[in-house]
């Protein structure tokens, strides 16, 4: 009987799911980054689902991330920290509007990131 106890509570100090802090891995310090994020607008101000938004860094020429608007017309990417800039553009080739019309792509933005920051934009089409 005396044994039993003794086991149970060795038994009850390993309970699988209670880690303590020294034994976690080094979550609680996750790989810094800087976010491009922004909103793609129709000529008339309405935000624009589903069109593809492409980012490069200003040094290369094609595009290293491609993402699409999402239901609120907005995105985000993450990027690497450090002094880099990037350019970002709408790719409406073969995009048409819920009302059924052809946009053309804005200008591209150019976007700076210096460090582990956020940098919020607005990619605005044309007719």
């Amino acid at each position: 009987m005396i044994l039993a106890v003794l086991l149970l509570s060795a038994l009850a100090t390993v309970v699988p799911g209670t880690i303590d802090a020294s034994q976690r891995g080094n979550n609680s310090n996750p790989q810094a980054y800087a976010l491009i994020s922004g909103t793609v607008f129709d000529p008339d101000g309405r935000t624009l689902y589903g069109v593809k938004v492409k980012i490069r860094r200003a040094d290369e020429k094609k595009a290293r991330w491609e993402l699409s608007s999402d239901h609120m017309g907005e995105f985000a990417q993450r990027v690497p920290v450090g002094p880099a800039d990037y350019v970002v553009w709408a790719d409406v080739k073969g995009y048409k509007t819920p009302d059924g019309r052809r946009v053309q792509p804005g200008e591209e933005v150019k976007v700076h990131i210096e460090s582990d920051e956020r940098q919020d934009i607005g990619l605005h089409l044309s007719w």
